[in-house]
């Protein structure tokens, strides 16, 4: 299908958005009723009047704190960011064009109901009063933020997109005929950043009889920053919120807390379109009818040099969705569930919730697309969810692949109940894991079982496909073990150095070692040391191991022949596909990339025993500045790696361009254990600090607190708060 594009061009040149005197006006009496406190971490505590006073405090702090990182996200959201990075983001911005139409966000906040429409002029108000007050803050391109933009992204995981296999680069193949430049894409699985730990610990388990709630969520560090957000409407939630979004994410109010890990819960379907051209208009076939194809001019906006240039692109849609790409000459529409106004009052609702009946009616509302729920309450119940918003769909069919489009059976028929979806509530175990891996390992013995008695599937393939992982093994021995648990061991528990992954890899390579290779040979000469070292490692990262470093670096270079295995299998599992390589790896395959490491750290190092410690680092870098990794600025020795491994504290580091050692850029971000008795205690760590402005104390004032696992107290009621207090002011002051 020949597509057509036009260009226009303008200048390159942002002007300052003038608000009126009437706003100004309007926004200075609402930050009289809203009262910020700093603590000694620089966290803010937003206490409101109103809920929308809080949010519009929320959003004022948090512009405080990072307004490029508040900016960023909403103008990927937009589709945007290639009109301030250039034509290889084209693909980026019409993938989230086809899948997210700011129209239907407009609409959404026009019908939204009156409490939900106050919170979202509140969000934009917060923002702009931000930047009136604020005017050396220099905006990339949002000048002036729209109370309906929050509506673009609904659940605060905002890269939680979900269409199947789909792809930017199918985007960019059918749509920009494959000929628009592309960002290029790391494809190592050792930095796959997605993934989160959550544990809940029943009142049976714990020292003191109450449950404990473990938040541990594994992204890019500074994904979300720490606040604790009150109103005198029973708003009082503390935890993790995404930069410009103004709901506590992850966290915890005075009766409940939530841990939200990412999910793989068939969410969206791909569907093959039977397209035909009649009367030179497209059509496609449904339920034998001919159907008339819907088509969209979309204007793709993008810097070159010093202009503006915009392209516009024909886009197709039929009632499964949009056209995303085509597979063996044959279109590909996604049906999928990404933003909703049903979506966003659920996530600012949830934080409200009492108990866990008070947060199953939440979970009824059935918006949570992306997330597992790992929850606890001060009554000591603890639950999980595997997932949330689940359509029902013919369970012969595999959803897993595209489905044919042209007849009814493919077609959604609803949403599958709470009670449907896999869930344990308060189980015998006395214990909750998630790790991004099988629900059907979630509790022990009592587990949500997969099968029934006779190999009957209890559950459909497309609401559990998830895999078993490392630490998903390692979390579940360790909490099954265990009792007596407070808060301290909660922590020391989810910080567990044992690299799980190694108890199958290490042996299989000491067996090829010492089977396959003659003690004359200069490839055993060359490896006895190394092999040695690791032979007598006990899988556990230190900042003094050397193992450590070896095993690692050899372990990424077999990532790509486990990956394969793994891409091969029918139902993947990183676990099964690691021991299939271990079993059938040859000893090329398992010595040569233990020469290959030996032989680079020496050149790197002048010798290969290098310690963890002294490779794998954490340098904190603005995000304000063009700055790099660099080893001869200062860092910090990090004893964490990479969660692929089975590591529970995640640290997932990479070398750059000119360097030699490793640097942290995802992984452990906000971590908090959470107590819930009669008050509240809990403790949190933040990567960094709390502020993304390098000039500011609170830029590196956890820095080191992070690198050993040292937790601060969280500061949950106001008397602490004040006693803690670095500064109290109004938004605007």
């Amino acid at each position: 299908m020949k597509k057509y594009f036009f260009f226009l061009l303008f200048p390159l040149q942002l002007t300052a958005q003038h608000f009126s005197a009437s706003e100004i006006a309007r926004w200075q009496k609402q930050s009289q009723n809203v009262t910020i406190i700093r603590d000694n971490y620089g966290v803010p505590h937003i206490y409101g009047k109103t809920d929308a006073d809080a949010v519009f405090g929320l959003l004022y702090a948090q512009c405080e704190d990072d307004f490029k990182r508040v900016e960023l996200n909403y103008i990927e959201k937009l589709g945007r960011m290639a009109e301030i990075k250039g034509e290889a983001f084209l693909q980026n911005d019409l993938y989230i064009k086809l899948i997210i139409d700011s129209a239907d966000a407009v609409a959404d906040y026009k019908k939204s109901p009156d409490w939900l429409k106050k919170l979202l002029n509140a969000y934009a108000d917060g923002i702009n009063f931000y930047l009136y007050k604020n005017p050396i803050t220099k905006p990339i391109l949002l000048s002036r933020f729209k109370p309906w933009y929050p509506l673009l992204w609904t659940d605060g995981s905002i890269g939680a997109i979900s269409t199947g296999s789909i792809t930017e680069a199918d985007v960019n193949n059918f749509y920009l005929d494959g000929k628009t430049p592309i960002v290029a894409k790391a494809n190592l699985f050792e930095e796959n950043t997605t993934g989160s730990n959550g544990f809940a610990i029943a009142p049976s388990k714990t020292a003191s009889g109450h449950a404990i709630l473990y938040i541990n969520p594994h992204v890019t560090f500074y994904f979300r920053p720490e606040v604790h957000v009150t109103s005198n409407e029973g708003l009082n939630v503390y935890g993790a919120v995404t930069w410009g979004q103004f709901f506590v994410y992850q966290g915890f109010n005075e009766h409940c807390g939530w841990m939200h890990t990412s999910s793989a819960v068939d969410v969206s379907d791909m569907y093959i379109e039977k397209m035909m051209k009649k009367n030179g208009k497209l059509f496609y076939e449904y339920d034998k009818k001919l159907l008339p194809v819907t088509e969209k001019l979309m204007a793709l906006r993008y810097k070159k040099g010093k202009t503006i240039q915009t392209k516009i692109v024909t886009t197709y849609y039929t009632h499964h969705g949009p056209i995303m790409g085509s597979k063996n000459n044959e279109w590909i529409s996604v049906h999928g569930y990404n933003r909703s106004l049903n979506s966003l009052m659920q996530s600012f609702l949830r934080t409200k919730t009492k108990d866990l009946e008070d947060y199953k009616k939440n979970m009824d509302m059935h918006g949570n697309t992306s997330n597992n729920t790992v929850f606890a309450d001060d009554k000591g119940n603890i639950a999980y969810w595997h997932g949330d918003y689940i359509p029902r769909r013919d369970k012969k069919i595999d959803w897993s692949k595209p489905v044919d489009g042209s007849i009814t059976a493919t077609e959604w028929t609803g949403l599958h109940a709470l009670d449907d979806i896999v869930h344990v509530y308060n189980p015998a175990s006395g214990y909750i894991q998630n790790c991004n891996s099988t629900p059907f390992t979630v509790s022990g013995a009592s587990s949500p079982k997969k099968f029934t008695e006779s190999g009957i599937e209890n559950y459909p393939n497309y609401m559990a496909p998830d895999e078993e992982n490392f630490r998903g093994i390692n979390a579940a021995k360790l909490l099954n073990t265990q009792n007596n648990f407070t808060i301290d061991k909660t922590i020391a528990t989810g910080y567990d150095t044992y690299l799980s992954a190694f108890e199958i890899l290490i042996p299989a390579l000491i067996k090829n070692y010492e089977k396959n290779i003659l003690p004359g040979d200069s490839l055993f000469i060359a490896l006895k040391e190394p092999i040695e070292i690791l032979k007598n490692w006990d899988y556990r990262v230190a900042e003094n191991s050397i193992a450590t470093t070896l095993a690692i670096e050899w372990a990424q270079k077999l990532n790509a022949a486990i990956r394969t295995i793994y891409s091969n299998e029918k139902q993947p599992d990183l676990v099964a596909a690691t021991k299939k390589f271990s079993a059938i790896a040859t000893t090329k395959e398992m010595l040569l990339p233990l020469l290959e490491v030996v032989t680079e750290l020496k050149n790197k190092w002048g010798k290969w025993q290098v310690a963890w410690g002294e490779i794998n680092r954490y340098q904190r870098i603005s995000s304000n500045v063009n700055q790099q990794y660099n080893d001869n600025e200062p860092s910090y020795p990090v004893a964490f790696a990479s969660a692929v491994w089975g590591m529970l504290p995640s640290y997932n580091s990479s070398y750059y361009e000119g360097t030699k050692k490793r640097y942290g850029v995802a992984g452990n971000s906000f971590v908090c254990a959470v107590e819930f008795g009669e008050k509240i205690k809990a403790k949190s760590l933040l990567a960094g600090g709390n502020s993304g402005n390098a000039s500011s104390p609170h830029f590196t004032d956890q820095l080191e607190m992070y690198t050993k696992g040292k937790f601060k107290e969280v500061l949950f009621y106001k008397e602490d708060v004040l006693k803690n207090m670095e500064r109290k002011y109004h938004p605007g002051e």
